[in-house]
């Protein structure tokens, strides 16, 4: 499964985005607009930053545009994680292009640039998919157009979607930013992205010299207040559906924020939502569900809404060393592994004792539905630090973590669960990016990332403490290595 680890990180400095807008499957989340004549029908591109989720209904929609189900174009994530692109028309499909690859990282950014032009003379010229910079080109399916076929888009007879097949099925879930329609070009990634020099990895660059087109667009989501704004000066506005100004993110392809992680789900049967931010435990299971981040260095903070705790008062949170290995193993009295800190909802920090017993690390608040928890991970002077609503717990004595050298794996894991087959809990985690709707003033850590309730900022035994929100700036600042 998915960990960021070192030289996921960007080097600093360079082109930066700001913001990216999240799409919840569950909430029917879309965009949509009616185009006009186009300039060229048969040259087209489009190019979008996502960042998947895992979408329990099957297809995640990028781009749809669509007159009937005989009549039009599209660009998905199919059922099988599998980048698909088809065009129909008068009931043929003439486009089928299926990658044999599968994206399924939950922890990254993708960038997908489809090039048409239909006018090449050959055939496999006249569809182009680049993912990250690099040309797919081994496919399940493959079927090229027609030469000079006039694609199923550029009229008022179509709509575009963004994030849904036609407003009734194959939402996204996931995050979508810097999203460009270009009418009457076929673009290069390289228009859009390059190779970072340092790291290697493909990232956004400043395109103020494009050119749009007649229909082309581009929505960077940087108006909470209207998220469908198109800023190429086309004035091509998207009309939004379902979204609003908390499904504005900081989370991007050049601040890749952590997130829960779907992956290590096996045990715990958790439903994911909110671009995997929001959790809901197995009212089964026993055990947890980690994030996507892995750190082995440096002062990390998020905080965890307190939805709901169940029925039976399941909730547990904290740290680990290791992702869950078996139901029951996390967080249940007797059964807590060692090298995990755990709060649960009684108030008992704990940890396992290394032969299926559990040992009590300090005694904290109990918490209910509605807190807000604050888990400090200082892995300078290996210790953790928690609070309840702002204020720290345990007198603000840390509690000693486990030598990195010792706990296994040489990394601490964010994670949240259950202990209890009683009933559901539903929590919020929040690592920075968090989607629920925080105080009028968020506070941000003092590198400036992230957009927390409390302040990131503690006064631990007694020394002054800066913690940090889970984000790859914040890796690089460190020199994660």
């Amino acid at each position: 499964m998915p960990f960021i680890l070192p030289a996921n990180s960007l080097s600093a400095g360079g082109y930066t985005v700001d913001n990216s807008l999240r799409f919840n499957s569950a909430s029917s989340d879309y965009l949509s607009k009616v185009p006009t004549t186009g300039t060229n029908r048969k040259i087209q591109t489009f190019s979008t930053w996502v960042k998947k989720c895992q979408n329990p209904d099957g297809d995640n929609t990028l781009f749809l545009s669509y007159y009937s189900i005989d009549e039009r174009i599209k660009i998905l994530f199919d059922s099988s994680q599998r980048l698909s692109i088809g065009n129909r028309s008068g009931g043929s499909n003439t486009i089928i292009l299926v990658t044999n690859r599968l994206f399924r990282d939950v922890s990254a950014w993708y960038h997908i640039v489809v090039a048409m032009d239909t006018t090449q003379a050959t055939a496999s010229n006249r569809v182009k998919i680049y993912v990250n910079g690099v040309q797919e080109t081994s496919f399940v399916t493959a079927i090229y157009p027609s030469l000079n076929e006039d694609l199923r888009l550029g009229t008022s007879s179509y709509t575009y979607y963004l994030g849904s097949y036609g407003g009734s099925s194959g939402y996204l879930d996931g995050y979508m930013s810097d999203v460009y329609g270009i009418d009457g070009q076929a673009l290069a990634p390289t228009d859009f992205g390059e190779f970072d020099e340092d790291s290697g990895i493909w990232k956004p660059i400043d395109v103020s010299g494009l050119t749009f087109g007649t229909n082309g667009f581009y929505l960077d989501f940087e108006d909470s207040g209207a998220l469908g704004a198109d800023t190429s000066g086309n004035g091509n506005d998207f009309t939004v559906n379902n979204l609003t100004a908390v499904d504005q993110t900081t989370d991007t392809p050049t601040n890749n924020f952590a997130t829960m992680n779907p992956l290590d789900n096996y045990y715990a049967s958790a439903l994911f939502a909110e671009g995997n931010i929001k959790l809901t435990t197995d009212a089964s299971a026993e055990a947890m569900s980690t994030a996507t981040f892995a750190v082995s260095a440096g002062r990390w903070y998020f905080e965890v809404d307190c939805i709901s705790i169940g029925a039976s008062g399941t909730a547990n949170l904290g740290v680990t060393a290791t992702p869950s290995h078996q139901n029951s193993s996390y967080g249940k009295s007797g059964g807590v592994t060692p090298f995990t800190h755990t709060w649960n909802k009684s108030g008992t920090l704990q940890s396992g004792n290394g032969s299926g017993g559990s040992i009590t690390l300090a005694t904290l608040s109990s918490y209910a539905a509605g807190d807000i928890l604050g888990v400090y991970l200082d892995l300078e002077d290996m210790k953790t630090y928690w609070s309840k609503n702002g204020t720290l717990e345990n007198s603000g004595t840390g509690i000693a973590l486990t030598a990195l050298a010792s706990n296994g794996t040489g990394h601490y894991i964010p994670f949240v669960g259950d202990y209890n087959t009683g009933g559901a809990a539903v929590f919020e985690v929040n690592f920075g990016n968090g989607f629920q709707a925080l105080a009028d003033t968020a506070i941000a850590d003092d590198n400036g990332y992230g957009a927390f309730e409390y302040s990131p900022n503690i006064t631990g035994d007694g020394a002054a403490k800066k913690f940090y929100a889970l984000c790859t700036k914040n890796l690089n600042e460190f020199n994660y290595d």
